[in-house]
This record gives C-alpha cells, sequence and structure tokens, in this order.
C-alpha cells in the first residue's frame, strides 16, 4: 500500500499529535486509548507523518516475529 491509501483508513479530525505538540491544532488520527487514574479516558492523536512512520514500525516489528500485518490498527496488539 501506498502513503495515501494507509492514511485513507484512519479517521482524520483535528487534534494536536502526541509526538508534535508544538504544531497545534493539525489533521490528526486516533492511535490509542490511555486511562489515567483519574482522568478517565483519553485519545491519543497522531499527525500523518507520524502516522506513517508508526505504521512501517508495525510493519517491520509484524516481519520480524512473522506475525500478520494489516495497516489501520495502531493501537492494537499483533496477533
Amino acid at each position: 500500500m501506498d502513503r495515501q491509501q494507509i492514511l485513507d483508513l484512519y479517521q482524520w479530525a483535528l487534534g494536536i499529535c502526541f509526538r508534535h505538540p508544538d504544531k497545534g491544532e493539525v489533521p490528526t488520527a486516533v492511535v490509542g486509548v490511555i486511562h489515567p487514574r483519574e482522568d478517565g479516558e483519553r485519545e491519543v492523536r497522531a499527525c500523518a507523518d507520524c502516522v506513517v512512520v508508526m505504521e512501517d514500525i508495525r510493519r517491520e516489528e509484524a516481519a520480524r516475529s512473522g506475525s500478520e500485518y494489516e495497516p489501520g490498527h495502531l493501537g492494537e496488539v499483533l496477533k
């Protein structure tokens, strides 16, 4: 898959990228959810560049471990 095909697998909305908060609000996708002890549930959002980097890392890890890689599932455990 190319970059745009991978990005199209995510829902995009304005938000703050967890890796680049200094960019301010940019188009971001939810890549995980955290559960702070006293703050309920919070979404972890990433910009397009970070989503692509994170997908590359998942693909490489799947190849190393012999797991199946399917893009579009950041924040989920590899099977």
